[in-house]
């Protein structure tokens, strides 16, 4: 599968080679194919009328009722995302897919992945007997197997303990290449955020923003009581990454602290990808429909102080830069920002980029997964860390005997 030139042709607040309008009378007859019912308006729930939408999907793989969420800067982007969202994840399902079951050993490092590169569970055997799916590695231009665990969300039960499966990685886009290029930047995004939890440190609060899009946004914030702060929370590879932090200092509320993050080689659009997520964080916690129930109810026991103080590296202002000082990509084409991306990850010694193709053939909406072997997932999974995370926390106590000095 190997990637093609992709022009873009919208580049406003997001780049996708078709508008948000386009692209919502292609996806919008095949969402029912995926078993999608119904696409909710929840934007009216939070008092910052940033767009938020839910898509319905009942009976998904775990036979529940599930919601996907999505968010825009306008309406329409945030309706299609949520449907991309309900895509990607009836995509993700493992279904009739063409599997090989066997051991590592029995591959061989020419033919699969070492799981090993994965950052496994502490206790389990990168040899053990699972399934694999082929995928395609657009560094070196050649096929390997990928664990399905690491392709696939969810796997079923009967298969061997390897490790929980995410939906990192996992996208969708008008062609192959948008898609590929949203999927890498997620992953890039997560192994950000999880140095930040491994260090300790959540990079400096980012002053100065001169786009007048971006500033619309933060006023939104700002004239209802809500503090936002956004953070550089770049790591080595240099690829802008940006985290959001809401406080709503009107309600106290502990389960409105909410954190959104956005990475991209624009790093408006880095923000703009942050800023819109924590809105969604904060209008689906009021919706009530957040997967993770467990962790608001812990936050409403423990109160909206301690959950700040738990949480105190997000809301340090301590440090700051200029939103001057990121780097920018700029290019008309994915392929490029593509390479761009894979070359800054190979300068950080990440050398396999590695895209299975998850469409499906009744949907037609070109769905990928990616995977980047080495990169971090600790933030979704705190039972892998891997040296990337073990050098942050190395890094995290040189700097603390470097301030009590």
């Amino acid at each position: 599968m190997r990637l093609q030139n992709c022009k873009k042709n919208y580049t406003k607040e997001t780049h996708r080679t078709k508008s948000p309008e386009e692209t919502l009378e292609i996806v919008s007859p095949v969402a029912r194919s995926c078993g999608i019912t119904r696409v909710a308006d929840i934007t009216g729930l939070d008092r910052l009328n940033i767009p938020v939408f839910s898509c319905i999907r009942p009976g998904a793989a775990d036979g529940a009722i599930s919601v996907y969420n999505g968010k825009g800067a306008t309406p329409t982007a945030a309706r299609v995302s949520a449907i991309m969202e309900g895509i990607e994840r009836y995509s993700a399902e493992i279904n009739e897919r063409e599997l090989i079951t066997g051991r590592f050993s029995e591959l061989g490092e020419a033919e699969a992945v070492n799981p090993s590169d994965l950052i496994l569970p502490n206790g389990v055997d990168p040899d053990t007997k699972i399934p694999w799916h082929r995928g395609f590695d657009i560094v070196n231009e050649e096929e390997v197997y990928v664990p399905a665990h690491a392709v696939f969300h969810p796997v079923p039960h009967g298969t061997a303990r390897f490790f929980r499966t995410s939906t990192n990685g996992i996208a969708s886009g008008n062609t192959v290449e948008e898609a590929t290029f949203h999927g890498l930047c997620e992953v890039v995004e997560r192994d950000a955020w999880s140095l930040v939890e491994a260090s300790g440190y959540a990079g400096p609060v980012i002053e100065n923003i001169g786009n007048d899009q971006l500033n619309s946004m933060i006023d939104a914030f700002s004239e209802n009581e809500v503090e936002l702060i956004l953070r550089d929370i770049t790591s080595d590879n240099g690829i802008p990454t940006v985290a959001a932090v809401a406080d709503d200092v009107r309600l106290k509320d502990p389960s409105l602290l909410c954190i959104g993050m956005g990475t991209h080689v624009s790093p408006v659009i880095a923000a703009m990808r942050a800023i819109t997520e924590v809105a969604q964080s904060r209008a689906t916690q009021i919706h009530g429909a957040r997967e993770d129930t467990t962790e608001a109810d812990f936050r409403k026991q423990i109160g909206y102080e301690r959950t700040k103080r738990l949480n105190k590296k997000w809301f340090d202002k301590a440090d700051s830069k200029d939103f001057s000082e990121f780097d920018e990509f700029v290019s008309d084409d994915f392929l490029k920002d593509i390479n761009y991306v894979s070359e800054k990850l190979q300068k950080s010694g990440l050398d396999r980029i590695i895209v299975n193709d998850l469409t499906m053939p009744d949907v037609s909406v070109p769905v990928v997964r990616v995977t980047v072997p080495g990169l971090e997932t600790f933030a979704m999974d705190n039972e892998r860390a891997g040296e990337r995370c073990r050098s942050a926390r190395r890094n995290r106590v040189l700097r603390a005997k470097s301030e009590k000095r």
